[in-house]
């Protein structure tokens, strides 16, 4: 299974971005996804899930209003769209496969990608 995140880059307060990640190796379209941010010295944290359908989705709270998951799959990929983006949201940016329990999201205990740094300026 391999998972490449593509999409970051240096943007102003404000702005905005759009993250791809795209699968291969694996049922994509059984499989929950999620985004998951690393900040210098903190812990690896969840940002937003979505079911293998699209239909159903979760955030953090930092990120509600903001952030948009959707997936296509069709063409095998997950995509995070940002808007006004924070300093606070200066991350890499990793996505995952995972399934749904109930309402919550669990990551799948294999691949990450490289990640795909993103950096706000104040």
């Amino acid at each position: 299974v391999q998972l490449v995140e593509s999409g970051g880059g240096l943007v102003q307060a404000g702005g905005s971005l759009r993250l791809s990640c795209v699968v291969s190796g694996s049922t994509f379209a059984i499989d929950a996804m999620g985004w998951y941010r690393q900040a210098p010295g903190k812990q690896r944290e969840l940002v937003a899930s979505v079911t293998s359908g699209g239909g159903g989705t979760n955030y953090a709270d930092s990120v509600k209003g903001r952030f948009t998951i959707f997936r296509d799959n069709a063409k095998n990929t997950m995509y995070l769209q940002m808007r006004s983006l924070k300093p606070e949201d200066t991350a890499v940016y990793y996505c995952k496969r995972g399934y749904y329990s109930g309402r919550y999201y669990y990551p799948h205990d294999d691949y990450w990608g490289q990640g795909t740094q993103v950096t706000v300026s104040s």
